[in-house]
């Protein structure tokens, strides 16, 4: 695990075991899998390994990862977080955030001059390969996600002339394509299974030739970060997910809760964001993370809620997680070097 995400456990904190808590009175159900995924852990260790490399500054494009305490730790040691590759003196060196760039951003980049990190998740990069390969054989393709996210933005920009981004049902609506048995359907990473499969039967019911991506474009990790949650939420009178507001998973996770039928629902990046408001008449809060969220955070809220008499602790699992993504080819190179 990163130094940006110690595996520390606070004292105080509770132990967790995976079954034996009592079913009446307080108790908190801990949702596994949770926190970090592969791609991750990847491009915030690419982002410290390029410190020891290179020393500081190391500039990195937009956040690393949508998560708080994970920039603010990296900003501690050096990193300087810039919103576009211009901000960045001419030779010097740039990390590109998990989330991927366009391949402008990348020229760009190529035009100043500066030495590049590509810390783009490989399972973005998956889908920025399936753009081109759909783009090549001159298909209309349908990316439902977010606008605005930096992901939708990287992976819209392989094929700007050929993609047409689906965020709500309205953009169904909008959406117009030269031929209709030549239509694809890709998608960001970070969404909501439901929700995306929503979107997918509205483009279908208006274009029945719409094809499928070869494979699935929504990460495994935020698949299975919500298929937890969907396992204990109705047990839960509380789900508390640790995550920050830009985090797109991390938010999926809260309406994922709610929909499988927890009461109540809240996203903090932090313990002591939760309003204690929210613990009247609670008995079992459930806890989890976003895949951008180091175990460190989730440790912290469970202290704190075994302050407060929530100190049975079940972990719930619904899958075990063993995917390791080596680091960017450049960091590998130079190690060598």
């Amino acid at each position: 695990m990163s130094s940006a995400s110690p595996g520390i456990t606070p004292a105080g904190s509770p132990t967790i075991t995976e079954s034996g808590v009592p079913a009446g009175g307080k108790r908190v159900l801990l949702a596994k899998p949770r926190g970090y995924c592969a791609g991750v852990d990847r491009a915030v260790i690419a982002v410290e390994k390029a410190l020891e490399l290179y020393g500081a500054p190391v500039y990195v494009r937009k956040e690393i990862v949508h998560n708080r305490h994970v920039v603010e730790t990296l900003r501690d040691r050096g990193v300087i977080f810039v919103d576009e590759t211009s901000e960045v003196p001419e030779g010097e060196l740039v990390v590109f955030s998990a989330h991927g760039v366009s391949p402008a951003v990348h020229a760009e980049a190529a035009e100043r001059n500066l030495r590049t990190i590509d810390a783009t998740c490989p399972l973005v990069t998956k889908v920025h390969k399936e753009v081109n390969r759909f783009a090549k054989d001159d298909y209309d393709i349908l990316l439902i996600g977010h606008e605005g996210h930096e992901e939708v933005e990287g992976t819209a920009g392989e094929a700007p002339d050929k993609v047409q981004l689906v965020d709500t049902a309205e953009d169904v609506d909008k959406v117009e394509v030269r031929d209709p048995s030549k239509v694809i359907w890709l998608s960001q990473t970070t969404l909501s299974v439901d929700e995306t499969m929503e979107r997918v039967d509205q483009l279908r019911d208006k274009f029945p030739g719409l094809a499928d991506p070869p494979s699935d474009d929504i990460c495994y990790a935020t698949t299975n970060r919500q298929v937890a949650v969907k396992a204990m939420a109705a047990e839960c009178d509380l789900v508390l997910v640790v995550g920050s507001t830009n985090s797109s998973n991390s938010k999926r996770l809260v309406e994922v809760a709610l929909k499988a039928g927890a009461r109540a629902s809240h996203l903090v990046d932090f313990a002591h964001e939760v309003d204690e408001a929210w613990l009247e008449g609670v008995e079992t809060v459930g806890v989890t993370s976003g895949a951008s969220v180091p175990e460190v955070l989730v440790m912290d809220l469970l202290a704190w809620l075994a302050e407060r008499g929530w100190d049975n602790v079940d972990e719930v699992t619904t899958a075990n997680e063993k995917i390791a993504f080596a680091l960017p080819h450049e960091l590998r190179k130079a190690a060598k070097a």
